[in-house]
């Protein structure tokens, strides 16, 4: 079958570990289904895939691809949730200390066809295309677990997306300013900044700018290029929320600030299959959409790989197939 996938681990160059061509058919374990892939997103854990982080060598060639929509069998169209967990396991499904996602242990979505748990395929709402429902599955529910779960925020608050043009990042900006937060965004050039204002953001605000006054939450998916505005941007006994560091880790904690002011740092991983159906319903019931600011054949993997490892993204990649 046709797929994208990586044919080995290229820390240096991602790209030149990418191969678009031909893969095995997969087999269905039983209490597995198969689905045939409509459209997959292209998240930040594809790239560090291909760098061979969060993954044994032994696992290569691995199908690229965490999330995505398309059809059963029998025609039902449907989401895919990305945490593979335990079966034996009854806790929060993000703590499973044997979860993996997509991509890590079994072969990802950039495919014909995927294979997952039964338990892992939500029926996708009729008012979502599945390009649309493609996005959802890593960043957005990424996003809604970091502010509906874990941000403690309220209606007219304020929060601060740090880097807010991925797709953790504009998934943010839209559910809080859906959701009546008032939205502050920093971006590192204009372009950036004004797709956070297009996308909902109340003011949006140069890296490490001032702010008019210190926020009630900061969503940090950036890591070292942020983390001190992050900590100094926060108010007293405000939270900061992280599920990511893709410009790597802070060089400092900054922990006498966090300690006197009383902040809370909470770490936010994905999401579990409950937190993806609400989302799936939140987004039916209130007509706000993924933004995607890319849309093209899987077999062009290649260009979006590129935009994304060029940090040229508008929104979510999304790769579709026919």
């Amino acid at each position: 079958m046709f797929a994208v996938y990586a044919a080995e681990p290229k820390p240096q160059d991602p790209l030149a570990a990418l191969v678009v061509g031909e893969r095995p058919e997969p087999e269905v374990p039983e209490g597995w289904v198969p689905v045939r892939v409509r459209a997959a997103s292209l998240n930040m854990h594809d790239l560090w895939t291909l760098r061979g982080v969060g993954i044994k060598p032994d696992r290569f060639p691995m199908i690229l691809g965490c999330d995505g929509a398309g059809t059963l069998p029998d025609g039902t169209e449907v989401v895919i949730h990305s945490v593979v967990g335990d079966p034996d396991w009854t806790g929060e499904e993000t703590l499973d200390p044997k979860r993996t996602l997509l991509t890590e242990l079994h072969q990802g979505t950039f495919a014909d066809v995927v294979v997952v748990p039964r338990r892992n395929v939500l029926p996708k709402p009729a008012s979502l295309s599945f390009a649309e429902a493609a996005c959802t599955g890593t960043a957005w529910l990424t996003a809604y677990r970091m502010l509906f779960v874990n941000s403690g925020l309220r209606p007219g608050q304020t929060m601060l997306v740090q880097g807010a043009s991925g797709g953790v990042a504009t998934a943010l900006v839209q559910l809080g300013r859906a959701a009546g937060l008032r939205v502050w965004a920093t971006g590192r050039n204009e372009a950036k900044r004004a797709l956070a204002e297009e996308l909902g953001a109340h003011e949006t605000f140069e890296p490490g700018a001032r702010l008019p006054e210190r926020v009630d939450a900061v969503f940090e998916t950036v890591g070292r290029a942020t983390w001190s505005h992050s900590v100094k941007c926060v108010r007293p006994g405000g939270t900061i929320v992280i599920s990511g560091a893709t410009t790597g880790d802070a060089t400092a904690a900054e922990l006498q600030r966090i300690f006197f002011l009383q902040l809370r740092v909470v770490g936010s991983t994905m999401g579990s299959r409950q937190e993806l159906a609400d989302l799936l319903s939140f987004l039916d019931l209130t007509g706000l959409r993924p933004r995607i600011g890319s849309e093209l054949p899987m077999e062009r993997a290649a260009e979006g790989v590129r935009a994304m490892l060029d940090g040229d993204t508008a929104g979510k990649i999304v790769f579709t197939r026919d």
